[in-house]
């Protein structure tokens, strides 16, 4: 009896491996603990996996838009050098229909400078003079140049440039521009050059 109670559960297993030894039977250890390990080894692996698809899936999107933003940059800088040579072709030659229009203007200028070496009348040079004088004040306005109309008005500093003050004649002409020196002109709604006046005081 006593002999039974000094046998081991591991000699249990060795008599019953033993056992099937001998019966032909190939022994099968079966470990709860290494089941338990082989489960958590495919798992990281499969997460393992998993997490290298993820990372590859990121790689490719990272370089589809890496190249998305290359060719938006080559895009936009060829818009940039496009504007650049566009705007400098337009500072080039904006006056270009401006002067084209002044041509015969100047034209007028010559027949008329013709005209006047072969009279001797004052006035007919006059008259060619007014003609072509209003033809340039008409092209002039055509294209948003007015003169403006200073005088017995109000002086704006930001309109008029006083080159003199007089005492006024009348205690209601005081700030009012009294005369004009040179005529000011605006260009649509911008000051193109502003008009020297006398202003009472």
């Amino acid at each position: 009896m006593k002999q039974n109670e000094d046998k081991t559960p591991r000699d249990e297993e060795q008599k019953i491996h033993d056992a099937a030894v001998a019966a032909g039977v190939e022994s099968i250890d079966v470990d709860p603990e290494e089941n338990t390990e082989a489960e958590a080894e495919a798992q990281e692996t499969a997460a393992g996996e998993k997490l290298a698809e993820e990372l590859a899936d990121a790689r490719a999107q990272i370089e589809k838009e890496k190249k998305e933003y290359l060719f938006l940059m080559a895009e936009f800088d060829n818009y940039r050098k496009r504007v650049v040579r566009e705007k400098a072709d337009l500072v080039k030659n904006a006056g270009e229909k401006v002067l084209n229009g002044l041509l015969p203007i100047v034209d007028d200028f010559e027949r008329g400078l013709e005209a006047s070496r072969t009279t001797e009348s004052a006035d007919a040079v006059r008259e060619g003079m007014e003609l072509i004088y209003n033809k340039l004040v008409k092209y002039l306005e055509t294209n948003g140049v007015k003169a403006m109309d200073s005088t017995g008005g109000d002086f704006d500093a930001d309109l008029h440039e006083a080159i003199a003050t007089v005492p006024a004649p009348e205690a209601g002409q005081k700030g009012k521009v009294l005369d004009t020196v040179q005529k000011g002109y605006m260009l649509n709604d911008k000051v193109l050059r502003h008009a020297k006046v006398v202003v009472g005081e």
